[in-house]
């Protein structure tokens, strides 16, 4: 069986702001970290230069993927975290990806693309200023170090802005690649031409703009505190700059009058354990949602409210955790929110849809041979689940942004941990593809004849 809650949506935004750091200290390790990050990436391990990046001319499904696993951390011998599963996935998706027919590849527009750094201004929207301050200078207590999990290290610093900065960049080109296709869409319709210029980009799959994180998913971050392996929350930092730059009641919005105003967002955490961090920074914001559904014996801290938390029990397999995901998403689908039931309406006069976009934590910590996890999952059953949120994000329309999560092999063998998260990836383009391939555009043809 499985329990559980729901909170009321709050009413207030909560943001971080303060003085920009100018520690001599920060900037000397910063522009170290600069230079090591140069030097690792002038090679074969840089794989795109994000200068030469250019949004889709076509309207196949959007879907640029980051990964930071040049920033190498060289761990304790015998630390527990498995920090080699990153780069092993993203070379297992990219040979997945690369071995598709060239034919196939026109189907979906991907590309590979190293993880910025994230910036202090945009840790500041949701963490504590003094905190990223003494984390980024080395100045964290033994105790907060041990909390998070892992000592400090000039190395990790680069891997832990790289780990927020992937999410947040990923967030931000999704998120405007939409708009350019949903503008694109009206000028369509208010133009009425039959130039296939205008008519090639079909409505029913313009929304298909994902994108992805090898990393991230570092949803036990806090405030003023990390634990769990988790110093930051990219998805909480990604979620805050998207409304600070996109919402409509952004002061920092250059088009406040975009079709598409961002007004809510919703985070979809499948992770063993709760989302403790995520659920604690949004607990006042009603512009952002929080939805956990994770065992109810991995809790290792206290226990936060999400807007919706989910408790599976010990031991819980496909079945039952497949048809508990399905309720909820289905629950969450038919949802009105508030303002929505009182009669406000879009500008067309039909209703808005429930969510903006939505950010899917997709850690495979609940497959049956994870290390930590207490749940019975499959390899197939969590291919299932992921299906379950592509097919609702794709229902609702929403842009979907990937980030990983937990996932941690027994012992030398890590067959089975790899291979759930690879699948996340590469499921996710296999399925935009998919619901591409027959889409009839402009002039007649389909894709599939393209």
């Amino acid at each position: 069986s499985s329990s559980s809650s729901s909170s009321s949506w709050h009413s207030s935004f909560i943001t971080s702001r303060s003085k920009p750091l100018s520690s001599s200290l920060f900037l000397r390790r910063r522009a170290d970290c600069r230079r090591m990050f140069h030097s690792k990436t002038n090679g074969e391990e840089r794989l795109d230069d994000d200068a030469n990046m250019h949004p889709p001319i076509i309207d196949a499904p959007y879907f640029p993927i980051y990964y930071n696993d040049v920033y190498e951390v060289d761990l304790p011998k015998g630390h527990r975290f498995p920090m080699g599963k990153y780069r092993k996935v993203r070379k297992r998706v990219q040979e997945k990806i690369g071995s598709v027919s060239a034919n196939d590849k026109k189907r979906v527009h991907c590309e590979f693309r190293v993880s910025p750094l994230a910036t202090i201004e945009q840790l500041e929207t949701t963490h504590d200023a003094n905190y990223i301050h003494r984390y980024l200078t080395g100045d964290m207590t033994e105790s907060e170090n041990r909390n998070i999990g892992f000592p400090w290290s000039l190395q990790h610093v680069n891997r832990t802005l790289s780990s927020v900065g992937g999410t947040a960049a990923a967030a931000c080109a999704v998120w405007e690649e939409y708009i350019r296709r949903q503008e694109h869409l009206q000028k369509a319709a208010n133009t009425q031409q039959e130039n296939e210029s205008i008519q090639f980009l079909n409505e029913d799959t313009a929304h298909l703009c994902w994108g992805a994180h090898v990393a991230g998913g570092t949803h036990h971050a806090f405030k003023n505190y990390g634990e769990g392996f988790c110093i930051f929350s990219d998805i909480a930092v990604a979620a805050n700059v998207l409304l600070q730059r996109y919402s409509s009641s952004s002061s920092m919005n250059q088009n406040s009058s975009a079709v598409v105003p961002l007004r809510r967002i919703l985070i979809i955490d499948l992770d063993v354990h709760q989302g403790n961090g995520n659920a604690a920074l949004f607990h006042s914001n009603t512009a952002v949602q929080t939805f956990s559904m994770h065992c109810s014996a991995n809790y290792f801290s206290k226990k936060e409210h999400s807007d919706l938390d989910v408790e599976l029990p010990i031991g819980c397999d496909d079945e039952t955790y497949l048809t508990t995901l399905k309720y909820w998403l289905d629950r969450m689908e038919k949802h009105r929110f508030e303002e929505e039931e009182d009669g406000h309406k879009s500008i067309d006069g039909t209703w808005r849809k429930q969510f903006d976009l939505i950010f899917y934590q997709s850690g495979v910590d609940v497959h049956h041979q994870d290390r930590l996890g207490r749940l019975s999952l499959t390899t197939e059953g969590i291919s299932k689940r992921n299906a379950l949120v592509y097919n609702f994000a794709h229902r609702l329309q929403c842009p979907l942004v990937i980030s990983m999560g937990g996932g941690y092999p027994k012992g030398d063998d890590w067959t089975s941990i790899l291979e759930a998260h690879t699948n996340v990836y590469w499921e996710s383009h296999k399925f935009l593809a998919e619901n591409y391939a027959n889409v009839v555009v402009g002039n007649g043809n389909t894709v599939a004849a393209l």
